[in-house]
């Protein structure tokens, strides 16, 4: 992918060549979404290359089944610990350098997580490295999204938010279709570590990219003033703006049922889909169903304006894709086929990647900017908070009963999903049936003390 320079990380000082002409060099949104796609598709690479092997990384190492998926339970603590931090650092110190320190933290805890396999650690530094792994992930939960979408207003983007988040999914598909697949058989015809130590060595490369291209436009950072009360004051102005405002709310609250849930369902594919085909170090067959997961995104993500013109609401599509989902995930418990599971998965990846877009879209379009990264980190935290209780009692299930009956059970809990939608779209935000991007809102918080009928969602 061909990508644009169009500014200095220090400044707007521009390139050296002296060719390069100082309007070619302004930020546009086609070189915005240039370094949007090309940083995201780093990540994504990186972080794939462990997606399908990371289980059986943590069974090879020593760990119990069920101490593998607590370890997975500690790094989504990790996030639910650290959301609301790092997005507070997100809109004080700016955006690019949230992404920075986040780049820097996954390097090095995945270096630590390849000497914990090699000395055969006990549980609880799992646990303690999966914290920072968590840690790491926050630093870009909300910030690189909310980056992206200041500095497209600020460029003066007039476009669709789906168009560009959904391609974006095509690229993160991309790289995650090729990461894990590369990650699964370079385990298998060399070792379960080497994977971990190439992920390190991308995430270096994209730290020097960001640090040349990345620049926070259309926010200013809060600098000055102390941190503390930086802190109390953002997180009180994204609870105004974010928790009080109730279709932002509802749409939170769904997400520990469905993400929760979906954390797992992704990382017992591993184990299980070796079960199912019989032969259990095949460790391509894992990256394989990591892959397969992969292409779903970009299908996914390249049906999302289409699947939103089949909707007058958003919330509408979020609906019908959790019911889908749930429908999906409970065959894949009860069916025992290795294709016909492999099959379903391919379904479920599809359900799941068409309606990101859109539920990202839909809190963009209720949040104001100043508070976009908090809010939306505070988001993921919900989110995460689900996982850090599905996955250990999930894989508990797994090690009584058997995989599949944690899928069925899995699907039970991710129904309960729908009623929380269902209030949200109740509230008829402008977002909810707004067809462009539109310059995000502040959304009013709630009044209780009126009780009346009223739409607190509309522009101020």
């Amino acid at each position: 992918m061909r990508q644009g320079l169009p500014y200095a990380a220090a400044g707007n000082t521009f390139d050296a060549n002296p060719t390069c002409s100082p309007e070619a060099m302004l930020p546009t949104p086609p070189r915005i979404k240039r370094i949007y796609y090309t940083l995201l598709l780093g990540n994504t690479l990186a972080a794939s290359l462990i997606w399908g092997i990371n289980t059986i990384f943590l069974l090879d190492a020593g760990l119990t089944n069920l101490e593998a998926f607590a370890a997975n339970a500690f790094f989504t603590a990790g996030m639910v610990v650290f959301e609301v931090p790092t997005g507070v650092i997100a809109d004080t110190a700016g955006r690019r350098m949230s992404y920075l320190l986040g780049t820097v933290t996954l390097m090095l805890s995945t270096l630590l997580y390849v000497l914990l396999w090699r000395i055969r650690a006990p549980f609880w530094m799992w646990a303690v490295c999966s914290v920072l792994l968590g840690l790491g992930f926050t630093f870009y939960s909300g910030a690189f999204e909310a980056w992206l979408v200041d500095a497209l207003k600020a460029t003066g983007y007039t476009g669709s938010l789906e168009a560009v988040l959904g391609r974006g999914q095509v690229v993160g598909g991309i790289a995650m279709l090729i990461g894990s697949v590369a990650g699964g058989y370079v385990a298998q015809v060399t070792n379960l570590g080497l994977p971990f130590v190439l992920r390190a060595v991308i995430l270096g490369v994209m730290f020097v990219l960001a640090f040349l291209v990345m620049k926070d436009l259309g926010f200013t950072p809060h600098r000055g003033g102390r941190p503390l009360g930086e802190m109390r004051k953002i997180v009180s102005a994204s609870v105004q703006y974010g928790w009080r405002v109730p279709a932002v709310k509802w749409t939170m609250l769904s997400s520990p049922f469905s993400a929760g849930v979906s954390i797992y369902a992704f990382y017992a594919l591993q184990p299980y889909l070796l079960q199912l085909y019989g032969k259990p170090t095949a460790y391509g067959i894992a990256g394989l169903a990591a892959a397969i997961v992969a292409g779903a995104q970009i299908a996914g993500g390249l049906t999302a304006p289409w699947v939103r013109k089949l909707f007058r609401r958003r919330t509408s599509a979020l609906i019908a894709s959790v019911i889908a989902s749930v429908v999906t995930m409970a065959g894949i418990g009860l069916s025992h086929n290795f294709w016909i599971v492999l099959a379903l998965v391919v379904i479920w990846g599809l359900l799941f990647s068409a309606t990101i877009p859109i539920r990202q879209a839909f809190l963009n379009g209720l949040i104001p900017s100043q508070q976009r990264a908090t809010i939306l980190s505070f988001d993921s935290l919900v989110g995460s908070s689900g996982g850090v209780i599905a996955q250990p009692v999930l894989g508990r299930s797994a090690d009584v009963w058997s995989y599949g009956t944690s899928y069925v059970l899995g699907a039970a809990i991710e129904l309960m999903a729908v009623p929380f939608i269902v209030l949200s779209q109740r509230q008829n935000a402008p977002a909810d049936t707004a067809r462009d991007e539109q310059p995000p809102m502040t959304a009013r918080p709630e009044e209780p003390k009126r009780t009346e009928a009223t739409n607190t969602n509309r522009a101020p």
